[in-house]
């Protein structure tokens, strides 16, 4: 089996994503509580199959998949172009800082070690030994992330996956796939230049991101607070949002 071992985080960053921890889950346990009060109120004020109908509604109304998200964000920084792509080719992508920065554990693999699928692909068949090994640039699982909540009793296995991709002169390109528990569940397209002279020679980065997955309402808590957090975690990366154009509802 390949050895892996855990990466080491900006500890700014991490510091962020934290705070940002320590405010959303009291939020996200309040909706819980609320919900758990309308079912016990309709149980009270009628009798037990009105409470469970009203208790369906609910779960159903937290569950389904309705909601999206996309969006873009102009970035600026002082790191050079080539910096800025290994960051965003690495195992801690800037823009992933509040995922990393919670995560129970952030595994790369060893040096030297492929990084790429397992022998064994999502649907289970073996891969072929004659299959070329797939080098990060075209898009290798760099980290794993281990995410854990209701007090630690489940947790989400998060796979980041890289690959620099063809662009024009003067600019790279980098794809960066995310997965959770195998599903998968957003993609950020960061294309990478040096700025004009408004930028003062700063690297710009231009990042469009898209869910890759629909969620529910009980989501929306999650993603009020994140967007309170989002601009200060690339801030401790030293990276500075010029400009956002962020979408979250039933048509993003």
């Amino acid at each position: 089996m390949p050895s892996t071992k855990d990466v080491d985080r900006p500890r700014a960053a991490v510091d962020v994503a934290r705070s940002y921890l320590r405010r959303e889950r009291p939020l996200s346990a309040l909706v819980v509580l609320i919900a758990v009060a309308l079912f016990l109120g309709a149980y009270v004020a009628t009798s037990l199959l009105p409470a469970i109908a009203v208790a369906v509604v609910l779960v159903v109304a937290a569950r389904a998949p309705l909601l999206g998200s996309s969006g873009t964000v102009r970035l600026r920084t002082d790191e050079t172009p080539d910096a800025v792509v290994e960051a965003f080719l690495g195992p801690t992508p800037p823009v992933l800082g509040l995922q990393w920065g919670i995560a129970d554990e952030v595994l790369t693999h060893d040096e030297g070690e492929p990084h790429g699928r397992s022998a064994t692909d999502v649907e289970g068949e073996p891969e072929s030994e004659d299959e070329p090994y797939d080098e990060r640039g075209t898009g290798s699982e760099v980290a794993t992330y281990r995410v854990s909540y209701l007090f630690g009793f489940r947790s989400v296995r998060m796979a980041v996956r890289s690959r620099e991709e063809p662009a024009p002169d003067g600019v790279r390109r980098v794809e960066v796939e995310v997965t959770a528990d195998g599903h998968p569940w957003a993609t950020y397209t960061a294309t990478i230049g040096r700025g004009d002279g408004r930028a003062d020679g700063r690297t710009t980065v231009d990042v469009a991101y898209t869910a890759d997955r629909r969620f529910g309402l009980r989501r929306v808590p999650q993603q009020w607070i994140a967007t309170r957090y989002r601009d200060d975690v690339l801030a401790a990366q030293g990276y500075t949002v010029v400009e956002r154009d962020a979408g979250f509802g039933l048509l993003a």
